[in-house]
């Protein structure tokens, strides 16, 4: 984990309320697991605390991430021009370990998405991985080209304005029995990954499912406590330190 000085290098929506931002890093840090994040400054004098962003894609010296406009500290990323210097700390958590899993099903739902893609794209030569990916409508679909990397892609959207009339979780659902998985990974907004705990349950599916929490965090690193989420063992779990992976069964959703 470092804390470094960073340059903008390009900042622009890639879908409705969704941009991408990639940074050139003062130094290069190494590799980024797929489910890791960073945190990033706003470059607001008044925003004092970063803004966390689960990584979408890093290679040397750059990195991007994924990020959705919902208040006052996306707003201030939104307006950042290339050549602008914030500060940004990182690699943080714990990233997806796909380590002797080879068939694995992927779930996203909205902004949930992008630590996905990073795993995707890292390991997609080595995995078959069957992604099953949800949006609000066809103004929100976006990185189709990188989701296309699984062997196989079912988007969906709410409103049935593009690919399937359902959610990430109905698809994949519907299509789990006659797929022979180890592994399964999932992120999203907590509902979604309610339902996804509930429909394994239900339906008995043995596979492990790792999910990776999307929490308001403070500090990122475990000692503000603002991120704390219950475990299913009535205790509590740090979604920066302790995560923002899971496996899903330790978590109360």
């Amino acid at each position: 984990m470092k804390d470094l000085s960073a340059t903008v290098l390009r900042n622009a929506p890639v879908a409705e309320n969704i941009y991408e931002m990639t940074l050139s890093l003062a130094e290069d840090i190494g590799p980024i697991k797929g489910g890791q994040f960073l945190s990033v400054s706003t470059g607001e004098a008044d925003q004092l605390l970063r803004r966390p962003f689960g990584v979408l894609k890093s290679t040397g010296t750059e990195v991007s991430i994924g990020y959705q406009i919902k208040g006052a500290g996306t707003q201030a990323l939104s307006r950042l021009k290339p050549g602008k210097e914030v500060m940004v700390l990182l690699p943080l958590g714990n990233g997806f370990s796909l380590d002797g899993y080879s068939k694995i099903a992927v779930i996203g739902g909205g902004a949930g998405i992008f630590p996905l893609i990073a795993t995707i794209s890292q390991n997609y030569n080595e995995k078959d991985f069957f992604s099953y990916i949800g949006f609000r409508n066809a103004k929100a679909v976006c990185y189709t080209q990188e989701l296309s990397k699984s062997r196989k892609l079912t988007i969906s959207t709410d409103d049935g304005s593009y690919g399937v009339h359902a959610n990430a979780v109905q698809t994949f659902m519907a299509d789990q029995k006659n797929l022979d998985l180890d592994c399964i990974i999932a992120c999203g907004p907590v509902p979604m990954l309610k339902a996804l705990s509930s429909a394994l349950t239900e339906s008995g599916c043995p596979v492990p499912c790792f999910a990776s929490m999307e929490e308001r965090m403070g500090c990122g690193i475990g000692a503000c406590l603002a991120c704390v989420c219950k475990g299913a063992d009535g205790g509590n779990l740090r979604v920066c330190k302790d995560g923002p992976v899971f496996d899903i069964k330790d978590l109360a959703l």
